[in-house]
């Protein structure tokens, strides 16, 4: 699938829900299915900074596309990288770089987070797509 169609695979899962709360229950529930970074990188250097919560991004290049794994010490965070992840994961760098997050507005995501949180969202799309170009790089 596309990073589009995933986004917008999203957008009808969350269209289906009628408020905030529920919405909150299913990123808690797409948290627990976040494939999870392994301890040895649990570290400072994986740390997404700007982050109210512990967030650990990890990527790796296979086969030409960057794979993500993340974990959050808080249950609501946790659930709003799943689905960064799971959006990003498996992409193409150059398809990651050049990805808009229209999506997380659509849903509504952005505005029903404090600031802090809201915050950590931009910082962890930022060093997603810092990875991005990184991996990138290296293919050039």
């Amino acid at each position: 699938m596309t990073i589009q169609e995933i986004q917008e695979e999203i957008v009808d899962e969350f269209s289906m829900f009628d408020d905030w709360m529920q919405r909150y229950e299913y990123m808690i529930e797409l948290g627990k299915s976040l494939p999870l970074i392994q301890e040895k990188y649990k570290t400072e250097d994986n740390i997404i900074k700007g982050c109210q919560s512990k967030v650990w991004v990890h990527a790796e290049m296979k086969d030409n596309k960057v794979e993500f794994t993340a974990d959050s010490d808080a249950i609501i965070t946790k659930g709003i990288i799943a689905i960064l992840i799971r959006t990003f994961s498996g992409q193409h760098p150059t398809d990651i770089i050049k990805a808009d997050t229209n999506f997380i507005d659509e849903i509504g995501l952005k505005e029903h987070l404090s600031p802090t949180r809201a915050n950590g969202l931009v910082s962890m799309i930022k060093q997603i797509k810092l990875y991005a170009v990184a991996y990138q790089t290296q293919l050039n």
